[in-house]
């Protein structure tokens, strides 16, 4: 088997008394989607951070490609191909389309003092790379707002690829978006699996990640309490262990004998 291209061992992070992770792992390989479930404080947000060089670790070891690594910023991490589309997606949302989908990283012509930017090639750039992954945009001159949850999602995962990324950490994509929405991120997020980028879906929604999952990890009070396979469980079975597993069933049986 070839070397995951983003494996994170025994990771800890304290803020003061408060152990936010303790001794968390993580493996994501190439054209395969590891589900991060959890529910709100169970140290989701801050794996992610640490996973995209937001924060670092108080100790444990990441590496890329199987050789360790040490990430100093967030850019460290894209420079390694790890990309990071949180659920505010980093977009202005007056800005048009083709300006937000090369935020930060502006093709340019001219030298020196003399660069200005490449208006016309951004926004042919943009165009043929969004509709390459499959978004229907009639005109990337609109604002990214005009554009409906989904499509703004979808966007946001078409640039960090255009950008290199070989690894997508995708934080809660579908949190704030209705079923046909969250249809286009998932249907887009498999297209990314196909292409052959590793990808790890953070989300609380147990639908959707058995939906396009290959491995599932669940994180409670800091800690990955059970990690499976997709071939080793029911969905029934994943939502109980999402649910509480043996704690819901004890629940069952206190509440069944008053």
């Amino acid at each position: 088997m070839t070397e995951p291209l983003l494996a994170a061992r025994g990771i800890r992070k304290s803020f003061g008394a408060v152990e936010a992770l303790a001794g968390v792992s993580l493996t994501v390989r190439a054209g395969e989607v590891t589900c991060l479930l959890g529910d709100n404080g169970a140290g989701k947000s801050t794996l992610i951070k640490i996973l995209s060089g937001v924060l670092q670790p108080d100790s444990g070891d990441i590496r890329v490609d199987g050789k360790p690594v040490q990430f100093g910023s967030a850019r460290d991490a894209l420079d390694r191909g790890i990309a990071t589309v949180f659920q505010d997606l980093a977009v202005v949302p007056v800005m048009p389309i083709y300006r937000n989908f090369f935020l930060g990283r502006e093709p340019v012509r001219g030298w020196g003092p003399f660069r200005t930017f490449a208006k016309r090639e951004a926004m042919r750039r943009a165009a043929e790379e969004i509709a390459r992954f499959g978004i229907a945009v009639d005109d990337v001159t609109r604002p990214i707002v005009t554009l409906s949850g989904g499509e703004r999602q979808s966007v946001a995962i078409a640039r960090a690829i255009h950008f290199g990324a070989r690894v997508l950490i995708l934080d809660e994509p579908t949190s704030a978006l209705g079923v046909k929405e969250s249809e286009i991120v998932l249907r887009f997020v498999r297209r990314a699996k196909e292409r052959g980028i590793g990808i790890v879906f953070i989300t609380h929604n147990v639908h959707h990640a058995w939906l396009i999952g290959d491995s599932f990890e669940i994180l409670k009070r800091g800690s990955v309490s059970q990690a499976f396979e997709k071939s080793a469980l029911t969905k029934d079975q994943l939502l109980t262990e999402m649910a509480g597993g043996e704690d819901l069933e004890r629940l069952q049986v206190v509440f069944a004998s008053d």
